[in-house]
């Protein structure tokens, strides 16, 4: 049997988590898909750029498993909870990956992370007390959104950036595959 945590013991442990998240590059479960890849020359003005593309991704992705934590924090159904919680699992890889790529480039994640999972958490629980159903379609119109913001770095990205282009697509196929089920 299963322990039941109380509410208040579910929030330490997820705060745990989050704190956990913030102190350094998260192990994905998943290689990088930038494995493989040569890492093409990019001038100073195109590795910034990808820098700042991929920060933004980083941090989007930050607010998704916040996102997701949040919305598992209030869901009722325990099915929908457990799936909450495996989405934000999956998020951790996407979070792995982009940290690596910001190292590689000689870059940083985002100052502001915990002010973004802070606000992405409390977003999701209070989207949550809506009810299951608005909350899994707040959860899929996100992803769409996710989606479409990835397409759109992916149009930026500079053409000899393989490596992060790499990263984003997968993370794009990622999102749909979220989105649909």
């Amino acid at each position: 049997m299963q322990r039941q945590y109380s509410p208040f013991d579910q929030l330490i442990v997820w705060g745990e988590k989050a704190i956990n998240l913030f102190a350094g590059v998260p192990d994905a479960s998943r290689p990088s898909p930038a494995e493989g890849y040569l890492e093409n020359t990019l001038s100073d003005q195109e590795r910034k750029l990808s820098a700042n593309l991929l920060r933004v991704d980083h941090a989007g992705e930050v607010c998704a498993q916040a996102l997701y934590i949040g919305h598992a924090f209030t869901a009722k159904n325990p099915d929908i909870k457990a799936h909450m919680l495996n989405a934000a699992q999956e998020e951790v890889d996407h979070l792995a990956w982009c940290a690596q790529r910001l190292i590689e480039l000689g870059d940083h994640v985002s100052y502001l992370n915990a002010v973004w999972y802070a606000g992405s958490f409390a977003i999701g629980a209070l989207s949550g007390l809506c009810g299951d159903k608005w909350n899994l379609g707040f959860v899929a119109e996100t992803e769409n959104q996710v989606e479409a913001h990835l397409k759109s770095h992916l149009s930026l990205l500079p053409r000899e950036d393989e490596k992060s282009r790499h990263i984003l697509l997968k993370m794009k196929e990622d999102e749909i595959k979220h989105a649909r089920e």
